[in-house]
């Protein structure tokens, strides 16, 4: 098959939707597909990233926002779809595609749209809450225990609140803006072929907190994994001669950080941890350490194979995640090395780590550290619970596995034309 597959996040430089993207196409590649790849992006730089990535050259398509909040979202989504459109038409024609395939929020309203302009088949990958929450996050206030249940009125009020801070009631004249928008994204995505939701939660949430979608065929298929290329890169040395638990990932309010500290007092836990990534609340949890003399190593952002490495060695996972995760690659890649996971139940966790078999999962700070400490004064447990991890990424999430699925879908839609 000849298969068009535009994503927001390509190269995978960074971030877990580029390296699942990246998967998907090279394991097509090797597959036997013809699979072109085409990115938007919008600056005039390209932040440096490259015209050709193993081999795939991408075929950008440059838009130009200005700097200012909502009229910025405005260029980037109602201004820029159709054009996007036309170039996506364009690459159809050319490479005479036979599918579709979207990534994400800037691809796919331009991508169904570009599908039924040329009458080709078209599939969306959903892997964060955007067609649901403008924000993509569910989270209203990073100091609220609950998410957001629905995008009404009321609730965009509370959530312009935090993001605009002093300047909020300036920014309540966009919530209708902000209503339109997000709509059109629902309406854009009803017309795909099929959904794509990477796990169980996504799927869920898609049916049950909008109408928009009923009528649209939602298939679970999970990110691909390059298992054996994840172990490959962990098989460097140990970092530390001792044990340490790591955490991975941005440091900020949606991933729930600020729990990691309480977490380790309440476990009791006199190992390292090792923190391997860096956003806006580093100081904050550098200061709670202090306070509370844990041992916190920060490591800041380093490149994919050092940072499997500190995650391969590791023998504690902490995953505090405060919002919904939809599939989290850093869960993917600890259960492929085999490394116990403590974590918070949110979104789609429970879809890799399944209580008691690969990992262990809370809902409260005090749970969190309660689980920590139990995998740090239990070896068999650690090891059982790695045995597992391992066992069940391979069966479900590995690229072949997958990819297989996503194959057999396009092979479905393309027969029916």
């Amino acid at each position: 098959m000849r298969i068009l597959v535009s994503t927001d996040a390509f190269p995978p430089i960074c971030g877990g939707s580029g390296w699942s993207t990246y998967e998907l196409v090279k394991t097509l590649r090797a597959r036997g597909h013809h699979v072109v790849v085409s990115r938007p992006h919008f600056g005039a730089s390209g932040a440096g990233a490259p015209a050709v990535y193993d081999g795939f050259v991408i075929r950008e398509w440059r838009g130009w926002a200005p700097p200012v909040p909502f009229i910025r979202n405005y260029f980037r989504n109602e201004r820029f779809y159709g054009r996007y459109a036309h170039a996506l038409g364009e690459i159809i024609r050319e490479e005479q595609i036979d599918v579709l395939h979207a990534q994400h929020l800037l691809s796919s309203p331009a991508a169904v749209l570009a599908a039924r302009m040329e009458h080709r088949p078209v599939v969306c990958t959903v892997r964060d809450y955007w067609p649901l929450c403008y924000w993509a996050d569910l989270i209203h206030d990073p100091e609220a225990p609950e998410l957001c249940p629905a995008c009404t009125p009321s609730m965009m009020t509370r959530c312009v609140r935090p993001r605009a801070r002093w300047a909020w009631p300036l920014a309540l004249p966009a919530i209708p803006y902000m209503r339109m928008n997000l709509a059109s994204k629902r309406r854009a995505l009803a017309r795909a072929d099929v959904i794509v939701a990477v796990s169980t939660a996504i799927a869920f949430d898609l049916q049950s907190r909008t109408g928009d979608l009923r009528g649209t065929r939602i298939e679970v298929i999970p990110n691909p994994v390059d298992v054996e290329g994840i172990r490959a890169s962990a098989t460097a040395a140990p970092p530390l001669s001792e044990p340490y638990a790591v955490y991975v990932g941005k440091l900020a309010p949606n991933k729930g950080v600020t729990k990691l500290i309480p977490a380790m007092v309440r476990a009791g836990l006199r190992w390292p941890l090792v923190i391997v990534g860096d956003g806006s609340q580093r100081a904050e949890v550098a200061a709670d350490a202090a306070r509370s003399n844990v041992d916190v190593q920060f490591q800041g952002w380093l490149p994919r194979a050092e940072t499997l490495r500190w995650l391969g060695h590791a023998s504690i996972l902490i995953f505090p995640s405060h919002g919904p995760e939809s599939l989290s690659r850093v869960l993917l890649e600890a259960a492929a090395l085999g490394v116990p996971t403590a974590a918070m139940d949110t979104g789609g966790t429970r879809d890799i780590v399944k209580q008691g078999e690969t990992g262990l999962l809370s809902t409260t700070t005090e749970a969190l550290g309660d689980d920590v400490r139990r995998l740090s004064e239990d070896t068999e447990l650690r090891r059982r619970l790695g045995y597992g991890a391992r066992d069940w990424v391979e069966r479900r999430f590995a690229a072949p596995v997958v990819v297989g699925r996503v194959e057999a879908l396009y092979r479905e839609l393309v027969g029916r034309i």
